[in-house]
């Protein structure tokens, strides 16, 4: 081992062509703390993956590493073991201060990313606090102030609260920039170099990215220290694993949703993310397999941040089986299980391609990934296969009543475009309680409800609750009116002047009546009243129908 190590740092420049050997070595072997073999042995992770078995021993020794990799070929655990040996438990002289930082592209690879660390730390008490933008500042602050030692963050919100005062950065020991070519796309690129300003010179620096464009380059000399570069195993140049079948479709866009429900149905099929292109496309195919009786839900940019939680936590614990999404969650959504992933929309690159199918085949396991291309797409489509070399430049015309699609996919030739009953067996969006993170959707929080059998969000309850009054008045301005028996005197009804809902103290009121010839009576009060007289042909003429106050 010690000779494979030298040989690491001689080379610059390494690649690891596969995520998992049999005789991959232990983490114990690679150099790892008794402590943290203990909590990953306890999490039923014992060997490493090719990006672990390399990244651990230069990383492990404090220097700076590039590393260009996807997710799911383990690399959060590449440099997390290592930022868990450089950081002080609090049981180990710990000051509450962050000691090591991890920048994110977005909220859910954020979470991820925190989840796994402090699953790893868990023996020492290592403190892990996930930081981004969407939810409530005040819990985050409070955590700040209670202690923790490594944060994990996207860029706009530790902007925010270093601006504010509430988190100190100047006593970070290592850092590390994940999908840094994703924060390129996302335009945080300024905001990232602003935080490498805050920290201290004297510090360790890794950046990962499955794509090296010039600006990560440019980031990777001004900010890395004669960094060692690691390529592992396939990239987006390099193509998708080579563990995911797949299969792409010429289809029509009106027979689309026809397609994915036979698809649903495949024997062997475990969780399930579909891909769209437009927010109002995963919300309108989610609502469709939910009407055709499939566990789903939708996640995309227009949920507030408790919402696409929710979702996720329904995805992972299995209670849906088929998460519809943009390419918000294509990039950080590590969901193990995943064996099917569907291109409903074509994707607009080969970069999206790769990222969006690289959520099955993870880890050594094997997917099937499909792909729908309309005829629009074509030369689009053309341009990713050449790219990526799949071969596969002329998909073959398929509807969902064409013998290839279930040949190729498995797919009983009985099946319907609706789930059978006794399939139905998950429990749903609606068994998943959503909480309360302080944000708000951008559409309205209506729309953070997600989709769900049986649920119909804020709206449809109050229009349920206008329908038992019998109109569409507001409950608040409806004023209570005595109603008498048919032989009694009926009461008169009182109007009352009001603002903001509240009546007017201090003012008289007027209590009208009118009689059969027009003439109207005030019982009390002074306030004159108007007659209203029905029109014809335009004219003033006629009976006089009712009167009211002003």
């Amino acid at each position: 081992m010690s000779e494979q190590i030298e040989n690491i740092m001689a080379d610059p420049e390494l690649t690891a062509d596969a995520p998992v050997r049999p005789e991959a070595p232990t983490f114990a072997d690679l150099g790892a703390r008794p402590e943290t073999v203990a909590a990953l042995a306890e999490a039923g992770i014992t060997r490493a993956f090719a990006i672990q078995e390399y990244a651990l021993p230069i990383a492990l020794r404090g220097s700076d590493l590039i590393g260009q990799a996807p997710t799911g070929t383990g690399k959060t655990l590449g440099f997390g073991v290592p930022l868990l040996e450089r950081v002080f438990a609090p049981g180990e002289g710990s000051d509450g201060l962050p000691q090591a930082l991890v920048v994110v592209p977005t909220r859910e690879l954020g979470i991820q990313v925190a989840k796994d660390l402090a699953a790893a730390g868990k023996t020492r008490g290592v403190r892990v606090l996930p930081i981004y933008g969407g939810v409530a500042y005040e819990p985050q602050i409070e955590a700040l102030r209670t202690g923790v030692e490594i944060l994990v963050g996207t860029p706009g919100r530790l902007m925010d609260l270093a601006k504010q005062k509430h988190l100190r950065l100047d006593r970070i020991r290592a850092l590390v920039l994940d999908e840094a070519d994703r924060m390129l796309d996302l335009g945080f690129l300024d905001d990232v170099e602003k935080i490498l300003a805050m920290l201290p010179d004297d510090r360790q620096t890794m950046l990962f990215s499955a794509t090296m464009p010039d600006p990560i380059v440019a980031l990777s000399r001004r900010f890395l220290r004669q960094p060692v570069t690691i390529h592992a195993g396939h990239t987006a140049e390099t193509g998708p694993s080579p563990l995911t079948r797949q299969l792409v479709y010429r289809t029509h866009s009106m027979n689309k949703i026809e397609v994915v429900a036979r698809i649903l149905q495949a024997e062997g099929r475990g969780l399930t993310m579909i891909f769209t292109r437009t927010k109002r496309a995963a919300d309108r195919v989610a609502e469709d397999l939910d009407f055709r009786g499939f566990a789903v839900a939708a996640v995309h940019g227009d949920l507030g941040q408790g919402a696409r939680e929710r979702a996720l936590r329904a995805f992972r614990a299995g209670k849906i089986d088929i998460l519809v999404a943009t390419d918000v969650a294509a990039r950080g959504l590590d969901v193990s299980g995943v064996t099917h992933v569907i291109n409903y929309d074509c994707p607009e690159d080969q970069d999206t391609y790769t990222h969006r199918i690289g959520r099955t085949g993870r880890a050594g396991a094997t997917g099937v990934a499909v792909t729908f291309v309309d005829w629009d797409d074509m030369p689009r489509w053309r341009i990713i296969d050449k790219t990526l070399g799949l071969d596969m430049p002329e998909p073959p015309e398929t509807y969902h009543t064409s013998p290839h699609l279930y040949t190729d996919l498995d797919i009983p030739t009985d099946v319907s475009g609706t789930l059978p009953s006794a399939e139905r067996t998950r429990a749903g969006l609606s068994a998943e309680v959503e909480e309360d993170l302080g944000g708000r959707s951008r559409r309205g929080e209506s729309r953070t409800r997600g989709t769900g059998r049986g649920e119909r969000g804020d709206r449809g309850e109050r229009s349920r609750s206008r329908s038992r009054r019998g109109d569409d008045t507001p409950a608040a301005a409806v004023d209570e009116t005595v109603v008498a028996d048919d032989d009694s005197p009926r009461t008169p009804r009182r109007r009352r002047r009001r603002r903001a809902g509240e009546v007017v103290s201090g003012e008289p009121t007027a209590v009208v009546t009118a009689e059969a010839g027009g003439d109207v009576t005030t019982v009390e009060g002074e306030a004159k009243p108007r007659r209203r007289r029905r029109r014809r042909s335009g004219s003033g003429a006629g009976t006089p129908a009712e009167a009211t106050t002003d």
